[in-house]
């Protein structure tokens, strides 16, 4: 079971790029995601459809996993 909690994709996004605003901490990471395929892999295999603004407790652990915390 994972130790994180669901997050909407922003709230996620600005964790790990408090610095930028809403939009662009969300392109960011998006990019980031994108840009590692065995996490983008994973979390379609987890049902993230890349249009979803949750990531659920699993998902938000594989993103943790591959880009370390926030």
């Amino acid at each position: 079971m994972s130790n994180y909690k669901e997050r909407g994709r922003t709230e996620l996004a600005l964790l790990y790029n408090p610095q930028l605003s809403p939009k662009a901490a969300w392109k960011k990471l998006k990019n980031w995601i994108d840009l590692c395929k065995p996490l983008s892999d994973e979390l379609r295999q987890l049902g993230y459809t890349g249009r979803q603004r949750i990531f659920t407790p699993r998902q938000v652990s594989r993103i943790v996993y591959y880009l370390g915390e926030y």
